[in-house]
């Protein structure tokens, strides 16, 4: 059975079904608090709990850790973004762990951002080291992955595609909201991940909701065996997933792909944007974004993560 870790300020809890235990450890990062399973154990078997809803939850994820991301990882996004799931290669970027914010926190946008953009996705947090050359295979992948937590690859669609760069457009403070929960996955939980749904609504609205088994592409065994081809991984440090269809971000129809293809890089940039001015899903001042990432029947549920877009004046 899974254990559902929060972070507060001062402390870490275990959430069970009467209330909030706290975790009697040292611990101030992700890491050394995954290195202290007993005290989350005892705190899983605690009597004496706090209603959860009188804890200020913070990212149970802590920075300074790498956080690496894959890209265009579900059929349903690959279409969106005019490429074909077929022959869309196994890729990844890395985001700024300063990017990192808690669950309830504010998406802070920087005033020189015009199209702010979201991304539900899961995200993997490793236990133990992962040396560059560690084999992966579907019966260890449970050693290394320590649980799971909702993710938002928030983006500014103008700072990425212009200048083809993912790590600035995707590492602005609060680009990264985490949790609110860390899932600590038991033996077998792992069996459960292609059932996991992810979904997000922005005031109230739909904009994503799919599940893994149906649309992702390549899943975290494949994932990690890529990786640990060149990128150490350390216990603490993050993996997102990549996300479904649904972000407001979309790529041209095919006809208009093709014209624009043959202007100037300025010209054809400034031509897509101001199309793009006329697509109202991107992030708005005060919208309201919600987050979950859960099995249908509930069994494995990360939580949900509501967070509000502010603008900088």
């Amino acid at each position: 059975m899974s254990i559902t870790v929060l972070r507060t300020s001062d402390g870490w809890w275990v959430q069970t079904p009467t209330g909030a235990a706290e975790i009697d450890t040292a611990a101030a990062t992700t890491a050394e608090l995954l290195a202290d399973r007993a005290a989350i154990e005892a705190a899983a078997a605690a009597t004496h709990t706090i209603p959860v809803e009188t804890l200020d939850v913070i990212s149970p994820v802590t920075a300074p850790c790498r956080v690496v991301a894959q890209m265009t990882n579900f059929v349903s996004h690959v279409k969106d973004s005019g490429m074909n799931p077929e022959t869309v290669p196994l890729t990844f970027f890395r985001k700024s762990s300063g990017s990192i914010s808690g669950p309830y926190q504010d998406v802070i946008k920087p005033d020189h951002v015009r199209f702010l953009d979201y991304e539900v996705e899961i995200g993997l947090v490793f236990g133990r080291p992962v040396p560059v050359g560690t084999k992966i295979t579907e019966d260890n992948i449970g050693d290394f992955v320590a649980g799971l937590v909702v993710t938002n690859d928030v983006s500014a669609r103008d700072v990425q595609l212009p200048k083809t760069q993912f790590y600035e457009a995707k590492s602005y403070p609060t680009f990264t909201p985490v949790g609110p929960a860390l899932v600590l996955l038991e033996a077998g939980d792992f069996k459960r991940f292609d059932d996991l749904r992810l979904t997000l609504r922005v005031n109230g609205s739909i904009r994503q909701d799919m599940t893994v088994g149906s649309d992702m592409i390549y899943r975290p065994v494949q994932a990690m065996q890529a990786l640990t081809k060149f990128q150490r991984l350390d216990a603490g440090d993050l993996l997102l997933t990549g996300t479904p269809g649904g972000t407001a971000l979309k790529a041209p129809p095919a006809p208009i792909a093709i014209v624009a293809s043959l202007l100037p890089p300025g010209l054809k940039w400034k031509s897509f944007f101001r199309a793009q001015e006329k697509n109202a899903n991107y992030l708005q001042d005060g919208d309201v974004m919600e987050l979950s990432v859960t099995t249908d029947d509930g069994a494995l549920d990360l939580g949900i993560q509501r967070t509000v877009v502010r603008f900088t004046r």
